[in-house]
């Protein structure tokens, strides 16, 4: 069976469902507001996803996990304090206006560049806790909301979306997609020129190339100085569409599935309100740390399928690859959110995630089998990260209709489970 097949008025139920999701988006900006990663905002907003599901769900789970809020976005602030000081150290070197030490501020440029790389590969690329050590630990959770199979279980799929807002981007807001490209490339660019100038003037020597060198190290240093105001630390975002769009779509799949006393013999279905994603997944690795060798061993075929930023219709799409391209997403997940906007009638493409990632991508690491489905321009969006995404951005046509791809993928999990081709 088809999702729309299983209630003779499935347009108008559909449509219930999403206009709940949209009036508990507007109840959480407005009752609770920015939620960051381990502070009493995101707390709040657990605290009411909980209760809100408790009624509807058969199961309503709290797990807690310990995170360093801030670490993951610091790397930031630290590469370009790093990468501002190895170009000052180059320059003063170049110019010998500190004599007898040039060799040794080489090599300091050299280091800091390579500690600056080193934090920036290992936070952002691969999202590893390199930084968390040296911040200070609080508490987030995951909510996980459950209809339970009716007999054995023999596949499980989990919805979810994550509960906490970022810090704003200043230079989205400020200029948008352009402004913060031209910022962040020059000053990843810029730590790569210094690196490598450091290490050319180990060796050069030559007054002509001295200059040449000084100049490239000057052109740098503006970006540098301008990527430590990168993160607005004063301001929380409310995160209307990123991503408390995908956190009430997943409770919305349970509140058609209750309304509509629909329940699966084999299948049980969960929805997920992820904590922490904003600062390096950790929600995301805390639950497959927690289940991913039982849900590897248990013999229930499971599968996840995160939903991140519903808004913008035209980039509706499947992710393939996540973690900046770096993560290869599960074939049959990506097959099966394909066949079921095939099913809704949405027109879909593959797609993958150029820079940044998703839960999924934590998820497919920690060995459950994982997608991404989205749907933000990632130019990025001008109110992605700031302070513009509020629930004045919110599209109702997109949340309806990833709400029918997303139920038309339950019922086809139930029906076939994961296949590479449907």
């Amino acid at each position: 069976m088809k999702a729309y097949e299983s209630n003779s008025h499935y347009a108008s139920k559909v449509r219930e469902c999403s206009n709940f999701a949209v009036r508990e988006i507007k109840k959480v900006c407005e009752q609770i507001g920015p939620r960051p990663a381990g502070y009493e905002g995101e707390k709040k907003a657990q605290d009411y996803v909980e209760k809100l599901m408790t009624p509807i769900a058969d199961e309503v789970t709290r797990e807690k996990f310990t995170l360093s809020p801030k670490a993951f976005m610091s790397w930031v602030t630290i590469d370009g304090a790093l990468a501002l000081v190895a170009a000052v150290l180059g320059i003063l070197a170049f110019t010998g206006l500190v004599p007898g030490v040039a060799g040794v501020f080489h090599i300091i440029s050299v280091v800091l560049c390579a500690i600056a790389l080193f934090f920036a590969v290992g936070e952002f690329l691969f999202y590893k806790k390199v930084l968390d050590p040296f911040f200070k630990k609080e508490e987030s959770s995951n909510v996980i909301c459950k209809i339970k199979a009716t007999g054995e279980v023999k596949r499980r799929i989990i919805i979810g979306g994550h509960m906490d807002s970022a810090y704003e981007w200043r230079y989205t807001y400020m200029g948008g997609p352009k402004m913060v490209t031209t910022v962040v490339a020059g000053a990843l660019l810029g730590l790569l020129m210094t690196l490598v100038v450091g290490i050319i003037g180990l060796f050069a020597d030559h007054e002509s190339a001295n200059i040449v060198l000084i100049v490239l190290q000057a052109i740098v240093v503006p970006f540098m100085i301008a990527v430590l105001f990168f993160v607005n630390w004063k301001l929380v975002v409310d995160g209307a569409n990123d991503d408390l769009t995908g956190v009430f779509t997943s409770m919305a799949v349970l509140l058609y599935l209750k309304n509509n006393n629909i329940s699966f013999e084999n299948t049980e279905v969960i929805a997920v309100s992820m904590g922490a994603e904003e600062e390096g997944l950790r929600g995301s690795k805390a639950f497959a740390e927690a289940h991913g060798d039982e849900y590897k061993n248990d013999g229930v075929e499971t599968v996840f399928v995160a939903l991140d930023t519903l808004r913008d219709y035209e980039f509706m799409g499947v992710v393939t690859k996540d973690m900046t391209a770096t993560v290869k997403l599960d074939s049959g997940a990506c097959a099966l959110m394909k066949k079921a906007a095939d099913n809704a009638g949405v027109p879909v493409k593959f797609t993958t995630t150029p820079l940044g990632s998703t839960d999924a991508a934590a998820m497919q690491q920690g060995g459950i089998k994982s997608v991404a489905f989205t749907s933000m321009d990632p130019a990025p969006a001008r109110y992605y990260h700031t302070r513009l995404d509020t629930v004045k951005m919110l599209e109702m046509k997109t949340i309806e209709d990833v709400l029918k791809i997303v139920l038309e993928a339950v019922f086809l999990f139930d029906e076939q489970g994961l296949k590479d081709t449907y």
